[in-house]
């Protein structure tokens, strides 16, 4: 079966309120989208990717990023292991923006924990 792409206005809308609530405001939502893949084969749930400096140059443009969730995955979670994975997605994206990544050794099982904690208490309020 071949790779479908498809728009992830639901995910899109989760991690704009998730970002929010967290006060993640170096993220420009205008440039990080929102993508389901059906029929992939990676173990992966979710992942980022970002617009190289080589393509920046030539197409003459920002870097851009896109979130991608892959269906057969990420559609089984429930809400708090679906919140994880987006804040574990965002904290790849660095304050910068500038098409690189923040590794694993920034974006941590513990960061991810504490962040989602923080989400789970600032909800409350």
């Amino acid at each position: 079966m071949a790779i479908r792409y498809e728009p992830a206005p639901d995910v899109e809308r989760l991690a704009k309120e998730i970002a929010r609530t967290l006060g993640m405001n170096w993220l420009d939502f205008n440039r990080i989208h929102f993508l389901r893949t059906r029929g992939s084969r990676s173990r992966a749930i979710a992942r980022v990717s970002g617009l190289p400096k080589v393509f920046q140059i030539a197409l003459s443009t920002e870097a851009h990023y896109v979130v991608e969730v892959i269906a057969e995955r990420f559609d089984r979670l429930d809400r708090s292991q679906k919140e994880r994975v987006i804040i574990h997605e965002l904290l790849h994206i660095p304050k910068s923006m500038g098409g690189g990544y923040r590794h694993h050794d920034y974006v941590t099982r513990g960061r991810v924990e504490r962040l989602w904690q923080l989400l789970r208490e600032r909800r409350k309020n």
